[in-house]
């Protein structure tokens, strides 16, 4: 496979990108390969594929899952661009409320790789996305939690086109602030 695993500023939060090999039918990659990943200390056993469709302008997140059920990602797009963020939720991490903004396109097949500990969403630049992303847990519906994406304190750095995002009822409804989310669900006072 011959990926090329990528660090972020953030501890654990990698970009993958995979060798891709065409010719005139079109291209192929290998988009998962265990025995790489476990070199790279990425021993996540991944239980759940997750696929999406969506327009441009929507954005979908920032979603958790709690304890016990929260998820590993890796997140890669075959159809369209989107701007993919992580969050560190992580208590005890140095990089704890900072965040991650990674370009994920079917044209650049790069992956991003959340260990468990983040907050996550993404917004559709092109004119549609597919997205898909393995989960190393089962999606509990009693588990999830929403937080805003454009809380002022989080300043996650969306581009332009997230003023005008197409945002779920549910996640409008349900997002919590980013001090609600530390307490309420984090524990921090």
């Amino acid at each position: 496979m011959s990926c090329k695993f990528i660090s972020t500023e953030i501890a654990g939060l990698t970009v993958v990108e995979t060798q891709i090999f065409t010719d005139r039918r079109g291209y192929f990659t290998e988009s998962y390969n265990a025995a790489e990943f476990q070199a790279q200390g990425l021993t996540t056993h991944f239980v759940q594929d997750n696929q999406s469709y969506s327009h441009q302008g929507v954005l979908r997140g920032m979603h958790y899952q709690r304890d016990p059920h929260s998820q590993a990602k890796l997140v890669r797009v075959i159809v369209g661009e989107i701007v993919d963020v992580a969050v560190d939720v992580r208590v005890g991490s140095p990089t704890f409320g900072q965040h991650q903004a990674i370009r994920l396109s079917a044209d650049n097949q790069r992956q991003l790789f959340l260990p468990r500990g983040f907050l996550h969403g993404f917004l559709v630049l092109s004119a549609a996305a597919i997205v898909t992303y393995k989960c190393d847990n089962f999606y509990c519906p009693a588990a999830e939690v929403t937080v805003r994406y454009d809380d002022p304190e989080l300043n996650i750095a969306w581009p332009k086109q997230a003023k005008d995002a197409i945002v779920s009822a549910k996640d409008r409804s349900t997002a919590l602030s980013w001090e609600q989310f530390q307490h309420e669900v984090l524990g921090i006072n």
